[in-house]
């Protein structure tokens, strides 16, 4: 039976059930939709057979512990969430892949001509050469393939659609023609791989680990080479409490100095030690030396140290809470971490523009609404952007309508922790 034929009788039922995290009343929008996306391919391709259409799922992603302290090699803590990329694909058998995203062009990529190519940087195309190229080093006969794509992961919400579309592509390369003998911790190299060397972006791993494996998941960076990675399969739906992710808008054009800022700051306090990063510095070497420090990087480098620590040593905390399934203490945790992002990190608000502070408004928002019965801190990179908050499920309507009082219709997004990462839908 065709996977069209298969989600018209609900043989999916359960499975995108779990995928979803959702309810029976809940499978029903996400069946539709991918009926929906069955349905555009064959209309896209002139492919009226549906036979051997498979369709492949990769999530946003949400990072939930460990504020600025990845590019430090400290310990994160993130998790993929139910909003995703999915595609429906086929084979072609021709050394051409086509990829049809909502809003944009066909891409085509020749599996002949997967060199790097300088003028290809930033674009789409360059992602999906380099995850080929790389499948192709392992030694794998890749082929080409259609695929019609379409996303909610939310772009620039701090989801990470792009680690999302390149664990995706990795997955259904995996699927198609790797047997999936490559483990969802291989795919996530992947697509840093693609995106360091062929879309020119020197970024980490979290956003590309926590779409592949999916739940919660514990990352320590010490060994950059080796990055020691845990996923904790935390039964979210059992703790009755939504994601929430809010949009407080802003303006993120003149922000590059000041993310810029806090690598620089956290380097300049790691040389002073003739160290790169501070993870090669005990937490004690800073309050020994702060008189020296002060005089040579500054007040605000040595809380943004301070935070390092203080903030990697939360997320090995906020695993250990869930692992052992408190989530009073996780939440406790996650509200300490947000009060040192503010106050030693110095991320909600940018320096040259103190009348934004959209940041701290929906913070204090939070306290106001939540009191001490949900959790929330700044998400991602901070400046401007969004919050992030644990709510309980009694407490949802009231902080969603205030969210969107304050910041405008559909800008609080009800989420939840979806528990696989990269996956064939079957």
């Amino acid at each position: 039976m065709d996977i069209l034929q298969k989600l018209l009788k609900n043989d999916c039922f359960e499975q995108i059930k779990m995928i979803y995290n959702t309810d029976e009343k809940g499978v029903k929008p996400y069946t539709e939709r991918l009926i929906t996306l069955v349905k555009t391919y064959s209309t896209i391709f002139d492919d009226n057979d549906t036979e051997g259409i498979r369709i492949f799922s990769a999530p946003g992603r949400t990072e939930v512990g460990g504020n600025h302290t990845d590019h430090q090699r400290g310990c994160v803590l993130a998790a993929g969430v139910n909003l995703d990329i999915v595609a429906a694909v086929k084979p072609n058998d021709s050394d051409i892949i086509k990829i049809k995203s909502d809003g944009y062009d066909m891409i085509c990529i020749d599996l002949k001509q997967l060199e790097q190519n300088k003028q290809e940087e930033g674009t789409t195309l360059s992602l999906v050469k380099g995850i080929a190229a790389y499948f192709m080093k392992l030694g794998y006969d890749i082929k080409g393939f259609n695929a019609v794509m379409t996303s909610n992961v939310l772009k620039g919400s701090g989801l990470s659609s792009s680690a999302a579309f390149e664990v995706l592509v990795g997955t259904i390369l995996n699927g198609l023609y790797c047997n999936n003998e490559q483990s969802a911790v291989k795919i996530a190299q992947i697509g840093q791989y693609a995106e360091n060397v062929y879309f020119g972006k020197p970024c980490g791993l979290m956003d590309q680990m926590a779409s592949s494996v999916g739940s919660f998941v514990a990352i320590d960076f010490k060994d950059i080479q080796q990055p020691k990675i845990e996923q904790i399969p935390f039964d979210f739906a059992a703790v009755h409490h939504a994601l929430c992710i809010v949009d407080t808008g802003g303006n993120h054009a003149d922000l590059t100095p000041d993310y810029a800022a806090i690598t620089a700051e956290m380097k300049s306090v790691a040389a002073f030690f003739g160290k790169e990063v501070l993870s090669e510095l005990s937490e004690n070497d800073i309050y020994q030396n702060i008189s020296a420090l002060r005089q040579k990087c500054g007040d605000r480098a040595i809380l943004r140290a301070i935070h390092f620590f203080a903030d990697s040593h939360k997320a090995v905390q906020e695993a250990e809470a869930l692992k052992n399934n408190d989530f009073e203490t996780f939440k406790k945790l996650v509200l300490s971490s947000g009060i040192s992002s503010s106050t030693c990190l110095q991320n909600v608000y940018s320096t040259s523009n103190t009348q934004e502070q959209g940041l701290s408004l929906a913070l204090a928002l939070c306290q106001k609404i939540l009191c001490d019965k949900g959790a929330y801190r700044v998400h991602g990179g901070g400046f401007a952007g969004t919050i992030q908050a644990f709510v309980p499920m009694e407490l949802l309507d009231t902080f969603h309508n205030e969210m969107e009082a304050a910041f405008g219709k559909g800008k609080c997004y009800i989420l939840s922790i979806r528990p696989v990462g990269g996956i064939e839908i079957a």
